[in-house]
């Protein structure tokens, strides 16, 4: 059975690509070259992944048609974030280390965090706020469909 989250170019060899596996958390949005998915980080609401559809390890095994266009994508997404979270900072990261296929993550961070100023993925520096979390959740409630009315807007074929 196809996978409807990839494209032909992964193959047996790329099954144990969790990426490739699986969604990867609420589709929100897919094209032909990637999908915008929400994980479930209980901690980070406003956390959006925009991963490749094809099973590559590096940005620059993407054509540079597919390259720009994932681009536009994730500020697209990093656009959304920032109207409706309001964070204090918005992290782009790409690293690939721990799952090696071309994904981008768009986080909505926050001066009272669990880890601000540091990466989300280090040791927590405070316990998160209940009130203010509670009040991002609220906004963050609506990013789905934020986010697939401005992405279907600015990549309707």
């Amino acid at each position: 059975m196809t996978n409807p989250f990839t494209t032909a170019a992964t193959t047996n060899a790329n099954v144990a690509c969790v990426l490739c596996g699986e969604v990867g958390g609420e589709l929100v949005w897919q094209d032909q070259h990637c999908r915008v998915v929400l994980p479930a980080e209980a901690d980070y609401p406003g956390f959006v992944r925009v991963i490749a559809k094809q099973h590559v390890g590096e940005m620059t095994d993407l054509t540079l048609a597919v390259r720009e266009h994932m681009m536009a994508v994730v500020w697209t997404c990093e656009l959304v974030l920032r109207e409706t979270m309001e964070p204090t900072k918005v992290n782009l990261a790409a690293l690939g280390n721990m799952v090696p296929h071309v994904h981008w993550h768009i986080i909505a961070r926050f001066s009272d965090d669990r880890h601000f100023p540091n990466p989300i993925w280090g040791e927590p520096k405070r316990q998160a706020c209940s009130n203010d979390h509670m009040r991002r959740q609220n906004r963050a409630a609506s990013l789905p469909a934020s986010l697939a009315l401005a992405l279907t807007q600015a990549f309707a074929v």
